[in-house]
């Protein structure tokens, strides 16, 4: 695989702090801002690869963590790597893993050498350095592999952050030197402390890696505090380089992290959605357990192109909803996914557009669905 992953900066917003670039992997080009499905075990849920490229996403991510559990990283390396493995041409990018340890913290326990924690398959104990990371990463076979760090949850004592953003970049420096040919983005810590993202930020920046990413927010603290961090963060990294917000979904977290500075997002909000009756649509969010769709006729969203509004009611939603039905989970994911798809698209349109139409498109947007 090719040693490089390039950016280009296309166009800054006059208003905000946006951005519109374009993201060089190995298996294509990725137009930014952009929001990539989760694919956590080598499969967006519940829908097929070709469905998830026709729906608009240009790349997606896929879980070390989890699949090095299950099935195994050597079986995929076996199988050609990821993109062979789950019939994906397009770009990959892989989690570390650190965010499930971590999320999972009660089945493991941290020192300087990683993390050693129970499966929570089958219990099974295991050790994730991170050249572990790196190795199972190497053999998944991404475009972009992210960084072994500590994910701090909130809130957390401001001495533990310290230590944590330390230990962060220490890791980081172990990963740089194991990572192969693949290119690797590093990680901003820092929990809530304004100082000491400043400090994770130099430290990292330092290394001069091909992106970075904002990790440790949107981990239970309220959203205007999550805005708050986010103002500072997306200017402490290279302007020359993709920012990734780790972990976000919600159409007010992607404009306003597009608004921000951010040029990467991914969650796994629109599949989650779904799979629980709730699609998202440019008039608010839709409960399809709701009553008073069972003789609605109309399709989830007018204005939306996706095979499940171009064929099917809020009413055959909701009978299928209700009739749990696998569908369900399959129809309305497309359209979450589509959704936000498309609201990245329009974002990056208006940012081509310029002379404030970005601001303007937020505002529209972000009007109708919280209205």
């Amino acid at each position: 695989m090719k040693d490089t992953v390039s950016f280009k900066l296309l166009k800054k917003d006059e208003k905000t702090k946006a951005r519109r670039g374009r993201l060089a992997t190995p298996h294509g080009a990725v137009e930014t801002p952009v929001f990539m499905p989760v694919g956590t075990a080598a499969t967006v849920k519940a829908v097929k690869p070709d469905d998830v490229k026709e729906l608009g996403a240009q790349i997606i991510l896929a879980n070390t963590y989890h699949l090095y559990l299950r099935p195994g990283h050597e079986v995929v390396e076996k199988a050609g790597g990821l993109h062979s493995f789950m019939g994906w041409d397009g770009p990959i990018l892989t989690d570390s893993g650190g965010f499930q340890v971590f999320s999972l913290a009660s089945l493991g326990k941290i020192t300087e050498e990683g993390v050693e924690f129970a499966s929570h398959i089958d219990g099974s104990k295991h050790l994730l350095t991170p050249e572990k990371s790196m190795e199972i990463q190497r053999a998944l076979g991404s475009d972009i592999m992210m960084a072994f760090d500590e994910c701090v949850p909130y809130p957390a004592e401001r001495e533990y952050v310290e230590k944590s953003v330390e230990r962060t970049t220490a890791w980081l420096k172990r990963c740089k030197a194991a990572k192969g040919n693949q290119a690797l983005f590093g990680i901003m810590q820092g929990g809530m402390y304004g100082d000491l993202r400043r400090r994770s930020a130099e430290q990292i920046v330092d290394l001069d890696l091909p992106g970075y990413a904002i990790g440790g927010l949107s981990v239970g603290e309220p959203k205007e505090l999550m805005y708050e961090i986010l103002d500072d963060c997306a200017e402490l990294l290279p302007a020359d380089k993709p920012r990734y917000l780790m972990g976000v979904g919600s159409p007010d977290a992607l404009l306003e992290g597009v608004a921000f500075g951010v040029d990467m997002f991914d969650c796994v909000l629109p599949t989650r959605e779904a799979r629980h009756g709730r699609a998202m649509t440019r008039d608010g969010s839709v409960n399809l357990r709701n009553t008073k769709y069972t003789e609605d006729f109309t399709p989830l969203d007018p204005e939306c192109g996706c095979y499940c509004c171009g064929n099917f009611t809020k009413s055959y939603l909701r009978h299928l909803v209700m009739a749990k039905e696998m569908l369900a989970a399959t129809l309305i994911s497309i359209h979450n996914l589509s959704f936000l798809t498309d609201l990245m698209a329009g974002a990056r349109d208006a940012l081509e557009a310029g002379g404030g139409a970005f601001d303007e498109y937020k505002a529209k947007m972000l009007g109708r669905y919280y209205r």
